[in-house]
């Protein structure tokens, strides 16, 4: 009998989806990441209009975060939304095993290694964000994340959740993340609203029918490709 738990399983699929995360080529690790940037530019415009239209408040704060350890690279739409009406913050770790806090942050905002030398705004005011884009290691087609272990994300959507507070949760993957059918995820994990890797996303944008086909759009004109 199989007496593993799935935190016990967890630490064999974050080894062997690190190693191959980091075997990504350059080349494959650049257009998967100009790829993500243009689907969540597109699928941001999109959500502030269709929530303008149905006369709802439109999301204005993306939290994001600071690519680490071969994490896709955002940082050029970030900063693309934040030279324009976007308001960008980034996580903070302001003390081990709590919630995370989310400052703003703007390509001027100087950056301080925080705690486990994460790099965080110095200066930036407490944002509460109306969409999260969360770095995931692993995923399912249900929305289920796997990450690093420190359990800070789950700890930050449980609290939010708890406390009313229901912002957008995206995962930001590698394709080489997709867990097999019968991964089963841990009980204190929370699940994702979508999850978006460089092939679209699992199972649908938010705001689309989970039925949804993926799509790679061309990027609109006013998307930088850098």
């Amino acid at each position: 009998m199989n007496s593993q738990t799935p935190e016990d399983n967890a630490v064999a699929i974050r080894a062997r989806l690190r190693a191959t995360r980091a075997a990504l080529p350059a080349t494959v690790r650049d257009r998967g990441a100009l790829l993500m940037r243009a689907r969540l530019f597109a699928w941001l415009g999109t959500a502030r209009d269709a929530a303008t239209k149905a006369g709802q408040p439109a999301p204005t704060c993306v939290a994001a975060f600071w690519p680490m350890a071969d994490e896709p690279d955002l940082r050029a739409l970030l900063t693309q939304w934040a030279d324009g009406d976007v308001t960008v913050a980034l996580p903070v770790i302001e003390a081990a095993a709590q919630p995370l806090a989310f400052k703003q942050w703007s390509p001027d905002i100087p950056m301080t290694p925080g705690l486990y030398d994460i790099p965080a705004p110095h200066d930036g005011a407490v944002c509460q964000p109306d969409v999260i884009l969360v770095p995931t290691l692993g995923f399912t087609a249900r929305g289920d994340r796997l990450g690093y272990g420190g359990g800070y994300y789950d700890r930050t959507l449980a609290t939010l959740r708890a406390a009313g507070r229901t912002p957008i949760t995206i995962g930001i993957a590698w394709s080489e993340g997709r867990l097999p059918a019968d991964y089963q995820a841990a009980a204190h994990d929370q699940r994702l609203d979508a999850i978006l890797t460089p092939d679209g996303w699992v199972p649908a944008a938010p705001g689309e029918a989970a039925d949804a086909k993926a799509r790679i759009p061309a990027p609109p004109a006013r998307f930088t490709l850098r």
